[in-house]
């Protein structure tokens, strides 16, 4: 006995519409093709499982005991269909890890290489980049294993522990006015043309975040989201910059910076670990998210 899954679908459908018609709009089809696929399935197991009249359709009692057959096997086959999400094509674990560019940058890489080199099986981890604020979001929506974001608070909707904590710092070139400082308030060296990033990314959403502490808007010259071309023009005299201090230290030397610390409150960064639901989470999902977690301890970079 064959029997495809369309034709499953398609029946489904036709019993919850009542209706041969909205079982084809709901499917995707003709009239007359839902009709037909009805009637080979009837055909094919030599009973009759719906009941047509003029106001639609009904299930006879062995059409309804196949209508929840039906929704079984269904749901088993999209069970195993779901394997290709959970495995790479050469039947590793594989884990949709999804972080923002700082992550990426200053500690995933170091976490990632002790965590690989403790397993005896390997895993393959593919790793996304977003926006943190967008993070939890596609975590949810996307079904993503795991994902870092920095933000003030632990955001809704996901289950987040705390992971490391960072600094955002102000980079000049040297001989700037402000070299000599050790560090400084934003709203002291407003007058300086900035080159962006910022934290959150756009200057309309760092304005959201640190807009409290400033007494009037910065004069952002270049948007660059490059922390190297950045830092480059920087050197060029072509602005004052604001970058994770981490990121920033890799540059100063080879560019001729320096880094002033910035004593605004939001310039500390505290970075989360989050997944969808801890309770559903797969093994080795769980073991990447447990081995972070006993990474955090509020470490500094």
């Amino acid at each position: 006995m064959s029997i495809d899954p369309t034709t499953l679908r398609t029946f489904i459908a036709a019993v919850e519409g009542r209706s041969l018609a909205q079982a084809a709009a709901r499917e995707g089809l003709v009239t007359s093709a839902v009709s037909k696929r009805i009637a080979e399935l009837e055909r094919t197991l030599g009973i009759t499982v719906l009941t047509r009249h003029n106001r639609g359709v009904e299930p006879t009692a062995a059409g309804l005991d196949l209508y929840h057959r039906a929704l079984s096997i269904l749901r088993q086959m999209d069970s195993l269909t779901s394997i290709t999400e959970d495995y790479a094509s050469d039947g590793r674990s594989k884990i949709q890890l999804v972080a923002n560019r700082s992550a990426i940058i200053l500690f995933l890489p170091k976490d990632i290489a002790l965590f690989q080199s403790q397993q005896s099986h390997k895993v393959r981890i593919d790793l996304l980049e977003a926006y943190s604020g967008d993070i939890p979001r596609l975590v949810v929506e996307k079904n993503l294993d795991i994902g870092i974001y920095h933000a003030t608070g632990p955001a809704p909707g996901v289950y987040s522990l705390p992971y490391y904590q960072d600094n955002v710092t102000l980079v000049v070139p040297n001989g700037h006015p402000l070299q000599a400082r050790e560090s400084v308030r934003l709203d002291d060296v407003r007058k300086y043309d900035f080159l962006g990033y910022f934290p959150r990314h756009s200057y309309e959403s760092f304005m959201q975040l640190a807009g409290h502490s400033l007494t009037g808007p910065l004069n952002v010259r270049i948007q660059v989201s490059n922390y190297e071309a950045r830092c480059r023009m920087i050197r060029e005299g072509l602005g004052i910059g604001i970058m994770p201090e981490g990121i920033a230290n890799t540059y100063l030397q080879q560019f001729g910076l320096t880094k002033i610390a910035l004593e605004d409150s939001w310039a500390k960064r505290q970075f989360y670990l989050c997944v969808r639901d801890p309770e559903t989470q797969r093994d080795t999902s769980r073991a990447l998210f447990e081995f972070f977690a006993t990474r955090t301890s509020n470490k500094k970079i």
